[in-house]
């Protein structure tokens, strides 16, 4: 059963397929801001912003921020880059500013898809945690288990995780969730895409029953439907359109050509000024079209599942910095990834599902 103002299962006019519709707010949301300053948020907080020189709020942050500082629970609908790490971020550390973690039993979960995206909430979250005081564990696969263990015991307050690991460690007794009161789904479509759902409902049934939380997606297909429906109370909605987003702000070109040019003409464009991501379905033919680029000297790296955690943050690292100018990489494995200035991105094998387009 639903709880109210759950989502109705209708399919939503937005004409995306697959899309249900937003659900309605039954308790009218507090007006958006214009800056941060207007937001109920603790002094030290405001002060690091300042100092990253953020000043003005993105739509998302402005609309959801007063309503997730106040408790609300709250589903975001927008794709990576609407500026939806901090909308949520700052008012889940806001939230549990002053409180302190026992060991193993954090108060707040960020729960996400990949260990890359884990990497950047827990990046872009860490000087505002540390602002406040706050302990930050980041819990992923392909990593210590060990060394993620201990942090747990040490104390924190906030766990940025993937399902599988953080189950992994629930069933170790390395963490309980009955404290968590502030809860965090991030790419929540990605999970359902990945085949993380069961594990999510899971974790989701441990964290505190009363506490608050935030969903956020790029798409409401039916997965994502079914936990706005079980799992959030009443939530403030706001939507940024992804396929507007993408549209104004990008050009899009296909190119035909024979299958025994593919090589030469992908070879072509990856050689050109700038820096340039390519999409392919599968490791294999990530590892052989980046020897191909290489052995005719493009600067290119491959990115995908096979990988250890530490080769791919570095690869990561080396393409944004420019060492590396072609990233070749799975879809599975650059899901959520952020570039800024990003020149190209290529479609080396067509994406199956249109949000991997997105």
């Amino acid at each position: 059963p639903g709880r109210p103002g759950g989502g109705s299962g209708r399919r939503s006019a937005s004409g995306v397929k697959g899309e249900f519709a937003l659900p309605v707010t039954v308790t009218p949301a507090l007006p958006a801001v214009e800056t941060f300053g207007e937001l109920e948020m603790p002094a030290p907080l405001k002060a690091a912003l300042t100092t990253a020189g953020v000043t003005v709020p993105f739509p998302i942050q402005a609309a959801t921020l007063p309503n997730s500082l106040a408790g609300r629970d709250v589903l975001g609908r927008g794709r990576t880059g609407s500026g939806k790490t901090l909308a949520f971020g700052l008012a889940l550390l806001a939230r549990v500013a002053g409180r302190r973690a026992d060991a193993k039993r954090p108060l707040a979960l960020v729960l996400v898809p990949t260990r890359e995206l884990a990497q950047q909430v827990t990046d872009a979250l860490t000087p505002y945690a540390r602002s406040l005081k706050l302990r930050l564990a980041t819990v992923v696969g392909g990593m210590s288990i060990g060394r993620q263990a201990s942090a747990l015991r040490g104390g924190a307050e906030v766990v940025v995780a993937t399902p599988g690991r953080l189950k992994d460690l629930i069933e170790r007794r390395d963490c309980r969730l009955d404290r968590v009161t502030v809860t965090v789904l991030d790419e929540a479509d990605q999970m359902a895409d990945m085949g993380f759902m069961p594990q999510v409902t899971e974790l989701l049934d441990q964290v505190n029953p009363d506490g608050q939380r935030m969903l956020f997606s790029a798409t409401l297909d039916r997965n994502v439907d079914l936990l706005v429906r079980t799992y959030l109370k009443d939530p403030v909605v706001h939507s940024v359109d992804p396929a507007a987003g993408a549209v104004t702000t990008m050009e899009h070109h296909v190119l035909y050509v024979q299958g025994a040019d593919k090589y030469a003409t992908t070879t072509e464009i990856a050689a050109r000024d700038g820096r340039v991501i390519m999409f392919l379905d599968t490791k294999h033919a990530v590892d052989k079209l980046t020897d191909h680029l290489l052995q005719s000297g493009v600067r290119a790296a491959a990115l995908h599942g096979g990988k250890s955690q530490p080769q791919r943050t570095r690869t990561l690292e080396r393409f944004k910095t420019g060492q590396v100018t072609a990233l070749v990489a799975t879809n599975v494995a650059a899901r959520g990834i952020h570039v800024d200035n990003l020149d190209l991105v290529v479609n080396v094998d067509p994406p199956t599902d249109h949000k991997d387009y997105l």
